[in-house]
Formats: structure tokens, C-alpha cells, sequence
């Protein structure tokens, strides 16, 4: 077993240091001290085991050395890395045909509770794909774009419509690398075909395949998931929020929303609002029904309707933990299993919805859509009905929790910049050329229990934001900014560099901008699109001064996200430790496959992915980066020297100044 770790190397949040010595005091495992019992397999983690058949499992830890099959490390690595990224195209993909088959039934009124909320991001997607929107109602347009949508699912030939939205040169690169998606289920389909024993063996080839794949996910059910939800729940523009532990009424009816589909949450939001459930929760003795977030789902539901989010992934026992929750309702995706054994110690109900996720001991009460609104008042009986097992003895709220403003959607985005009748990207784009924004990064992904939570996404935030570097995020690390207190428009603006300052408080936004949950990461592309589109930072998405990081990411989503994002011509940096790394005694030949997905794909396409261990090395190699596409460009260097105190800083130092030195320092003229 691993030596016990320090608290504060299990987490950088007070509120969850003071549920993880709560743990602690209990005898009560979470995933933290987990990560310490359980020592990673270092041939597994660096993708040289195959399980791939009935023969092995094969272990090949030297150079030269093969599987039973004659597989060599490069071919096992490559498949191994490609059958996860299948694996996170499938699962975001699927939450997009799902959606998908939802605009179906709202277009044609058969979802309870659901309506088209906007109409003109309805309108706008339908143009891209030549539907006719004028004369035609909402729903007759809503019912072509889910038939459409659909479509790409099963599709057998061809390409999928939504790649006629990147660039036009992105689009000619994807033609001659023959990686454009044909139908998204294909794709992941022929990717487990290729990865089978017996079959592909060429890892490049396997990789190219890998490619194509991410891209079905990136640009297209992800893309298309975000697409709908903005449609059914309404596009996101900025609202107050707030984020941690903290969020937890001691007072009312607790239910966590834990999960990635907004068609579960947005319809539990709605529910908890109604008289009936208000009136329902009093009557048992309790103020009300407080609904809080985990994960995406919190992403989702507080973007849009402000919900608090009680934090990112490894929250989610935590939460449990306060002894305050009646519920935990959960879906799909980065549900821990551990959550019905933990849930024991106090009177929390776990109650999963989805008919592709079951927890054994857990309450089911599957989703439907068609009476949607009606199981959502169910579940949330069911949470309230359990207020009166809540021992109060146990319960242990942190009083931790921080203000914040999400909600920047590419819309929202492209309207702050101009305004009503001048809405453009010319703002950012200049900014960007003049210096005064050096480049622009975005920090997403999971929590990792291996390493300290947060430490790494709000160490690599905070440095780029002094190097003048604006930050995008989604997902669970937006919530870790969040929980720091960057997403705020006057937080953290001392420790922002002088150019970015000034641009934020002229446009009034944080450093640091919310973008919605893990599947809207599609949103970091659109914007990369319209800023190329704009013009001024070359013609492709490869030329703009950006990077990507996952400080801190575990899941195979975040591997299909990181390579649709390169095959999109981006640097992706991840945290930790690579998948497809080498063995110590690996000296000569290998590490094939870590060197393809680096130099391999950047000559293709433009983009790379490297693992870095320490966050030194990813701030280095962002600036490095941002600075070398700012060259490339013909774009002055960067010099903060260049620019002063933004003008608001300057008027606060003036007004504190007597009138006539004042009068002074504004017109140059002697003091009276």
C-alpha cells in the first residue's frame, strides 16, 4: 500500500478537506484514500497489456517482445488507446442521440414538460443545413433537424453534415487524410472491428482510424448534443451562481443531481418549483426542496437556471457525507459505485434513472420522457418523503462556498463583444493581435484522486492568467475555478496580467470564462471557428494562438475529446500519466505511439497530444505555444511592458486623490 497521503495532497478545497477528516473519523473509505490502497499497474497504465482474446492476457514490458499472436507493443498500444477513444466517443455521442430523439418528441408534443425555448438558435442550426425555417412553425422545423440528426447516427456513407462548420481549409485537411466521419455509430463500430484480435496491425493506421472516430464524437454528437440542449433549455448567457459543499441547506429537502443529461436535471428544476412539491416538502416539515449539482449535470442546470453547484467529480461522496442529503439522483457517467455502500452510513436514497445504469442496492426510477414531468415530481417525493430519517446528529455542512457568473456560450460570447447591432469576434481578435491578450487557453476535464484535487487545474490557471493568457472552461474544471473564485468579474483581476486585465474590465467579463459541461467543449471549437472566421489570425484553427489542457483528466471521454480537438489542429496538453507511455527498460525502438500522436498527427493535421507530469512543464510548453503561433502570424511579441494600468484601476487610484492633484494628473496642468 502507498504511504497515507497529507490532506492537503488529497485536496486543495477547505470544504473537502473537512469532509475527507470526516471520513476519517468515521472508518468511512472514499476515493481518495482508495487511490492510496490501490497501486496502479504500470504495464496496464502505459497500455502495454492486451485482453483482447482468449490467448492472453499478454504483458510485454521489453523491447522486442511480443504477444502470443506476435502483436508487438506499438500495435497493442495503439489498439488500446483507440478502443478507448471509441469508448468516450460513444458515451458522449449517445447522450447527443439522445437528445436528438428528444427534440423529436417535443417538436411533435409527445415529452412532457418540454418546449423549444429557443427559437432563434433553432432557426440559426437549421440554416446551416439548408432546412427551410421561413413560414414554417418551430416544431416543423425542430422535427426536420431531429430526423436529420438522427440520421447521422446510423449513416452508412458520405459525411456527417455538422464538419460543413469548421473551417473551410480544416475540412480540406480532413478530406485528404480520408479521417471525415462517415455516420458516428459506424465509426466507433468499425474501431472495435479494426482493434480486434486478428486484424489491424498497422498503428499508425489504427491511430488514423482513431481520428476519425474523436472527430464523430467532436463534430458530431457532441456538437449536436449541444446544439439541442441550447435549443430545448434555452442558449446560456451569464447568471449568478455558486459553488461548494456550502450550497447545502440544513433547513430544507437536499437532492443532488449527479450525471450528464440535462433532460433529467433541467425537468427536476422545473419540478422542484411546482406549488405541489413547495407545499409537499413544508408539510414535512422542511422549508422547501434545495436542489444542488455534481459534475456536468451541475454544469447544465447552473449555466441555465443558476442551480448551485455542490462541485466537480470527486464531491460526489463528499456531498454525501455532510449527513444532509436526502437524494442523490444520478444518470449516466462518472457515477461512482461506491456511492450506495457510502450512502449507508447515513439515510441518503441513490436513485438512478437511466435504463443504461444500474447500481445494485440503489432505488431505480427510470426516466421517461413521454411523463417526464411526473417522474420528476416522483423522485422528488421520494427525497422528501425521506427528510424525516435524517439524523441530525450526523449532519456536518461546510459553511465554504463562492459567488460566480457561468454561462458564456459562443453566442453570449460573440454578443458582449459588440452588442446588438455589432455582435463580432473583432474585439477578441484584436486583442489578441495588439498583445493585449497573449493567446487563450482552455483547461478542461475531470478530477483525478491521484493527484491533489484542483491543485493542478487552478496552478495552470492562475500563472496563465498573470501571463496575460485568457482561460476558457468547461466541465469539472470550470467548477474548480469556481470554488476558487476566478469566475467572478472582479475576482482575482490583481493577479491577471495588465493587457488582459483591461480587456476584462472594459467587456466587464471574469478571466476566466464558463462554458457549460464536458460535451460543450464542441462550444471552445465553435469559437475557435468564428475567431478564424473573423480573420487577422490565419485560416485555420492550427494558426490561432491557443492550447488545450486536461490537467487532471481519467475518463476515455477526455481521450476522445483531446483527439477530435487535435485532429481540429489544436496542441492538447494533458496532466499525469500518458496511456501509452514506456516502461523504464524500454530503451531503443519503442514509444511509437506516444511520438505519432505528438509529431505523427501534427504533421497531418496540426494539432498534437503530449502527457506532461508537472505543472511547470504545461505552463511552459502553453507559453512556448502561444508565443511560436504569435510569431508565425507576424504578431508583435509579447510585452506586458506595453501595456499601463487598465483605466479603471487608474480612476480608483485618482479618486483618491485630492481634487486639484487630481485635476493634475487628468489634464497635465500645475496643481492650484
Amino acid at each position: 500500500m502507498a504511504k497515507k497521503r497529507e490532506l492537503n495532497e488529497y485536496s486543495t478545497d477547505p470544504a473537502a478537506q473537512q469532509m475527507i477528516l470526516r471520513a476519517e473519523e468515521l472508518g468511512i473509505g472514499t476515493a481518495f484514500t482508495r487511490a492510496d490502497e490501490m497501486a496502479p499497474c504500470n504495464i496496464g497504465g502505459a497500455g502495454m497489456c492486451c485482453k483482447q482474446c482468449g490467448m492472453g492476457p499478454c504483458r510485454l514490458t521489453k523491447d522486442g517482445s511480443v504477444g502470443i499472436c506476435g502483436a508487438t507493443i506499438d500495435t497493442i498500444q495503439a489498439r488500446n488507446l483507440t478502443r478507448a477513444i471509441a469508448a468516450g466517443a460513444a458515451a458522449h455521442s449517445d447522450h447527443g442521440r439522445d437528445m436528438a430523439f428528444l427534440l423529436k418528441a417535443t417538436a411533435n408534443k409527445e415529452a412532457e414538460g418540454y418546449a423549444i425555448r429557443d427559437i432563434a438558435k433553432l432557426r440559426m442550426v437549421a440554416a446551416y443545413y439548408d432546412i427551410p425555417v421561413q413560414g414554417r412553425s418551430p416544431e416543423e422545423i425542430a422535427n426536420d433537424l431531429a430526423d436529420l440528426y438522427i440520421a447521422q447516427y446510423g449513416q452508412q456513407r458520405g459525411e456527417i453534415v455538422p464538419v460543413r462548420r469548421a473551417p473551410a481549409k480544416r475540412q480540406q485537411i480532413w478530406r485528404e487524410q480520408d479521417v471525415v466521419p462517415r455516420g458516428i455509430d459506424r465509426e466507433v463500430v468499425e474501431c472495435l472491428h479494426r482493434t480486434h484480435i486478428g486484424d489491424d496491425q498497422d498503428p499508425e493506421h489504427i491511430l488514423n482510424h482513431a481520428i476519425r472516430t474523436a472527430l464523430a464524437d467532436g463534430w458530431g454528437g457532441s456538437m449536436m448534443a449541444t446544439d439541442i440542449s441550447d435549443i430545448l433549455f434555452g442558449t446560456p448567457a451569464p447568471i449568478l451562481g455558486q459553488a461548494n459543499l456550502g450550497v447545502i441547506k440544513q433547513d430544507m429537502v437536499n437532492v443532488v443531481v449527479h450525471g450528464h443529461e440535462p433532460s433529467l436535471s433541467e425537468m427536476i428544476v422545473a419540478a422542484s418549483q411546482d406549488p405541489e412539491i413547495i407545499a409537499y416538502a413544508k408539510a414535512a416539515g422542511a422549508r422547501g426542496v434545495n436542489l444542488s449539482g455534481i459534475c456536468c449535470t451541475a454544469n447544465e442546470i447552473l449555466m441555465r437556471q443558476g442551480i448551485p453547484a455542490a462541485g466537480n467529480f470527486l464531491h460526489q461522496e463528499l456531498s454525501i457525507m455532510t449527513g444532509a442529503i436526502e437524494a442523490m439522483v444520478v444518470d449516466v457517467q462518472c457515477i461512482m459505485q461506491a456511492l450506495v455502500e457510502l450512502a449507508t452510513h447515513f439515510h441518503t436514497k441513490i436513485i438512478t434513472t437511466s435504463p443504461k445504469v444500474r447500481l445494485k442496492g440503489a432505488t431505480h426510477i427510470e426516466f421517461e420522457e413521454e411523463h417526464a414531468l411526473t417522474i420528476a415530481k416522483q423522485i422528488l417525493k421520494t427525497a422528501i418523503d425521506n427528510f424525516k430519517n435524517r439524523d441530525t446528529g450526523k449532519v456536518q455542512i461546510p459553511q465554504v462556498k463562492e459567488d460566480l457568473i457561468p454561462g458564456f456560450s459562443h453566442e453570449y460570447i460573440n454578443y458582449m463583444l459588440g452588442g446588438s447591432f455589432r455582435a463580432s469576434f473583432r474585439p477578441l481578435n484584436d486583442a489578441i493581435i495588439s498583445g493585449r491578450i497573449r493567446g487563450v487557453a482552455a483547461i478542461v476535464g475531470c478530477n483525478n484522486p491521484r493527484s491533489s484535487q484542483d491543485y493542478l487545474h487552478n496552478v495552470v490557471t492562475k500563472e496563465l492568467l498573470k501571463q496575460d493568457v485568457l482561460v476558457v472552461q468547461t466541465g469539472c474544471g470550470a467548477i474548480a475555478s469556481a470554488k476558487l473564485g476566478l469566475l467572478l468579474g472582479e475576482a482575482g483581476l490583481s493577479e491577471v496580467g495588465p493587457g488582459l486585465r483591461e480587456i476584462c474590465e472594459t467587456v466587464g467579463i471574469p478571466p476566466v470564462l464558463h462554458m457549460g459541461s464536458c460535451v460543450d467543449n464542441t462550444r471552445i471549437l465553435t469559437v475557435l471557428t468564428q475567431v478564424v472566421a473573423e480573420g487577422g489570425l490565419g485560416d485555420d484553427i492550427d494558426q490561432v494562438p491557443a492550447v488545450g489542457l486536461a490537467p487532471e483528466w481519467m475518463s476515455e471521454k477526455a481521450l476522445a475529446i483531446a483527439t477530435y480537438c487535435v485532429a481540429s489542429g489544436a496542441y492538447v496538453i494533458f496532466g499525469g500519466a500518458s496511456p501509452v507511455s514506456g516502461m523504464p527498460d524500454r530503451v531503443s525502438d519503442s514509444d511509437l505511439v506516444l511520438k505519432y500522436i505528438s509529431e505523427g498527427w501534427e504533421k497531418k493535421f496540426g494539432g498534437k497530444l503530449e502527457f506532461m507530469p508537472t505543472p511547470e512543464e504545461m505552463i511552459q510548453k502553453t507559453l512556448e505555444h502561444i508565443d511560436k503561433k504569435r510569431a508565425a502570424l507576424g504578431l508583435p511579441a509579447y510585452d506586458p511592458a506595453r501595456f499601463g494600468k487598465s483605466g479603471d484601476t487608474r480612476m480608483s487610484e485618482l479618486e483618491k486623490l485630492p481634487l486639484a492633484e487630481r485635476r493634475a494628473a487628468i489634464y497635465g496642468t500645475a496643481a492650484d
